[in-house]
């Protein structure tokens, strides 16, 4: 459940994904993360952080789809998973998305160094 939605991936379709020697790339909220570490898939974590959360709240203010409960929404959900993420092993890689060339080039050095890409 994620802003009062329901999301699911099962273990199983990462498993079949992975299997065929594909990455398997989920976009998961952080009780996602923490649910899908506690399998063993040999999964990689990656946080893209905004650069604090007055950015992400500008950047979400300039796009003008946010009502106000929604965005509050939004900001409680990213700090939760700010704070996760300073926590020691959370994640694989965090990326500050301050500089998006930057964060790009660091991004594709953690998947080059990570994973055989044929």
């Amino acid at each position: 459940e994620f802003s009062g939605n329901y999301y699911a991936t099962s273990f199983k379709a990462v498993q079949d994904i992975k299997e065929t020697g594909r990455i398997c790339v989920l976009d998961l909220e952080v009780n996602g993360v923490k649910a899908m570490k506690k399998q063993d898939l040999g999964a990689k974590y990656i946080f893209i952080q905004p650069p604090s959360l007055a950015a992400l709240e500008e950047r979400l203010l300039g796009r003008k789809t946010e009502t106000e409960e929604s965005l509050k929404k939004r900001l409680e959900s990213a700090k939760e998973a700010m704070d996760y993420a300073s926590e020691s092993n959370a994640y694989d890689l965090v990326l500050v998305n301050d500089n998006v060339d930057e964060a790009f080039l660091k991004l594709n050095d953690f998947i080059v160094k990570n994973w055989e890409l044929s």
